[in-house]
């Protein structure tokens, strides 16, 4: 009779409990833990992202849903007040909607076109940064030509441009989704730079090392190299730029909207809220304004606080 053979699962547990107990020792998880704000902070934000997330079950209604809506229920004070109903916490808008359940309707678009945008332009960025520092020569004159025009300009004005030239182009068949689409696009042109030009300055310093020399004398391909051996030694200020730019995306996404040029009224994020509730603002109708701007200031705050935070974690001078 032979021995069964049993796998040793010592290590598959050992594995993740040792990356977990890494993190928790790491200076960065003892910066964090040793700073109050940042902590209320990732709470705020974790919170808006958990409201944003779960929005379908914690709004007592769907305010993209003619449907649901009613006309008699337009322009309700808040519930604490003399001429609040329920259950409209936070009151109505002049279509009916509760004005809370457009806030986690509207935040889950803000947060969607922000997260979005800065992966796109993250991705571009990295791409372009990584190929000028690692080659030279006439390609990263080129690229940082282009990156140097491009700061001339606000980054509003470039998402202005592109979003113009989409609808121009598309006209009426920009329906919602497609409206997300281009605000994305926008955006992502508007902030490409920055990472292109901090990683272009990393990888110039990293493509002198030993371990590249290494690498391209056993033959690696120049893609290989760069995105698996240079790129991970220039994620440290990629994920600052990438938290500064989250906030910086959400406001932009906010300006276009509250301008006109971004979601339409049938799909709110907050920027289109507060561009409704501005209108009724001297009329005594507050709270349609106030609130959605209460919401918004408190998502990029709390996001820029961790930006501040991660900056200051990630850099070795400071620690």
């Amino acid at each position: 009779m032979s021995d069964a053979v049993v796998p040793d699962r010592t290590q598959d547990h050992q594995a993740p409990a040792g990356w977990v107990r890494r993190a928790l020792d790491s200076d960065i998880f003892y910066s964090f833990r040793r700073s109050r704000l940042t902590m209320v902070a990732a709470s705020i934000t974790l919170l808006f992202f958990l409201l944003a997330i779960f929005a379908s079950w914690l709004a007592v209604q769907d305010p993209f849903d003619p449907a649901q809506l009613q006309l008699l229920n337009s322009r309700i004070a808040p519930l604490w007040t003399a001429d609040g109903q329920s259950p409209f916490l936070l009151g109505t808008d002049e279509q009916g909607r509760d004005v809370l359940s457009a806030i986690l309707y509207g935040l889950r678009i803000s947060l969607a076109v922000g997260i979005a945008g800065v992966v796109f332009a993250g991705a571009l960025g990295i791409a372009l940064g990584l190929i000028a520092g690692y080659f030279g020569g006439v390609v990263d004159t080129v690229i940082m030509r282009i990156a140097d025009v491009q700061l001339t300009f606000p980054a509003i004005l470039i998402a202005l441009l592109v979003n113009g030239v989409a609808k121009s182009l598309l006209g009426n068949r920009l329906d919602e989704m497609s409206t997300l689409g281009v605000l994305v696009i926008a955006i992502g042109l508007s902030f490409w730079v920055q990472y292109a030009r901090t990683v272009r300055g990393s990888v110039m310093v990293e493509k002198n090392k030993d371990y590249v020399a290494a690498a391209q004398l056993i033959g690696l391909p120049a893609p290989k190299i760069m995105f698996r051996h240079v790129l991970p030694n220039t994620m440290g200020p990629i994920l600052v730029i990438a938290t500064i730019n989250l906030a910086l995306a959400i406001i932009t996404e906010a300006t276009l909207s509250f301008l006109g040029a971004g979601m339409p009224d049938t799909m709110p994020s907050l920027g289109t809220l507060i561009r409704i509730g501005n209108n009724y603002l001297f009329a005594g109708e507050w709270w349609i304004v106030a609130f959605p701007g209460i919401a918004l200031a408190g998502l990029i705050l709390s996001i820029n606080l961790l930006g501040d935070w991660l900056r200051d974690a990630l850099n070795p001078k400071l620690r």
